[in-house]
């Protein structure tokens, strides 16, 4: 609700003429404000200064519902809105698939399948909604270059052959998928930041994570971030007490040396309302819902095919304690062993 313009918030008259004239577009403008400050930039006294935040946060501030009221609007509109993954078992622990609305992050080690998932996903919200996607439009934002057109409609080939065996589907679907390639974070940030003033600048890391949120939110779409892997050293720290038994130590640590964690901070884990953990032991590689409103702790052994990712299971294999955060690569899991 922070992006929600003034002009739709019914305001009385002549505040909503004040804040216009001031440029304060939004409720985020507004009540990001001190007081003071919000005075001098209103040009006027403390009693129309407190009235138009109370009128702004009135307006902004989302209304209470039971859960029974959230419970029925889940029914009505079946399951809330989701992007379907076709993988059935990820789907049902997901409440349907990605949600819309919300940050999904796929977080795993080069090479484990995040870009297959990424890409197949792009399918489907291109896809036509007959056919079970979306119909719609999708910015894919790629920092490393790995998309290929032809893997994606190869993916597509194999994945539904009926819609891109027939003339010109293909085409149209792929001229719904915008690629942008930006070549850093401060390329990506810099037409948008630059609107900023220079009183509200931010970190670029922490801007991006709030413009994303906020596009996820206003435009009620299903927004999916992938995070790289780094091996933490001791240095690091502890990020949650039940990552590491200290009781062992010394040889505890050693284990704790080659422990592989998203390579962007706690910040954007606590961001995120979905994670999925790509990751590879035991000879299979796993899908692992790490972290979700509407799921325990599960994973799914897949495979990388000429159609896409592909589950070898739909039965969730429950996932409990140091296992929910840990990220295991080339069967070796540092925290059990």
């Amino acid at each position: 609700m922070a992006n929600m313009p003034i002009s739709e918030m019914c305001l009385p008259p002549h505040l909503a003429h004040l804040l216009a004239a001031r440029r304060l577009d939004t409720a985020k403008d507004v009540l990001s404000l001190p007081e003071v400050e919000l005075m001098s930039v209103l040009d006027a006294g403390l009693p129309t200064t407190r009235a138009a935040v109370a009128h702004v946060s009135e307006a902004a501030c989302p209304p209470c519902q039971t859960a029974l009221a959230l419970l029925e609007e889940r029914v009505r509109l079946g399951g809330g809105g989701r992007l379907a993954t076709t993988l059935c078992g990820l789907d049902e622990a997901l409440g349907g698939g990605i949600p819309m609305g919300k940050l999904t992050e796929v977080v795993g080690p080069s090479g484990i399948g995040k870009t297959q998932f990424c890409l197949k996903l792009a399918l489907l919200a291109a896809l036509p909604e007959y056919y079970g996607g979306l119909d719609g439009r999708v910015v894919y934002i790629d920092t490393e270059s790995k998309f290929s057109s032809r893997r994606m409609i190869e993916i597509g080939l194999k994945s539904f052959p009926q819609i891109f065996r027939q003339e010109g589907l293909a085409q149209k679907m792929a001229g719904r998928i915008l690629v942008m390639r930006p070549t850093s974070l401060a390329d990506f940030t810099k037409r948008e930041n630059e609107k900023a003033t220079a009183g509200f600048r931010q970190h670029p890391l922490r801007w991006a994570l709030s413009f994303i949120k906020s596009i996820a939110e206003f435009s009620r779409i299903p927004v999916v971030v992938t995070n790289q892997v780094r091996s933490q050293s001791n240095d690091d720290g502890y990020h949650f007490s039940f990552e590491v038994d200290r009781k062992d130590g010394n040889n505890c640590a050693e284990r704790f040396d080659s422990h592989l964690i998203a390579a962007l901070g706690i910040q954007w884990a606590h961001a995120v309302t979905v994670r999925l953990v790509f990751e590879s032991h035991s000879g299979h590689r796993f899908i692992k819902v790490a972290k979700s409103p509407m799921s325990p702790a599960v994973a799914f052994p897949f495979v990388v095919e000429s159609s896409g990712i592909t589950l070898l299971s739909d039965e969730g294999i429950n996932v409990t304690g140091p296992e929910i955060t840990s990220i295991r690569c080339q069967g070796q899991n540092v925290l059990a062993q």
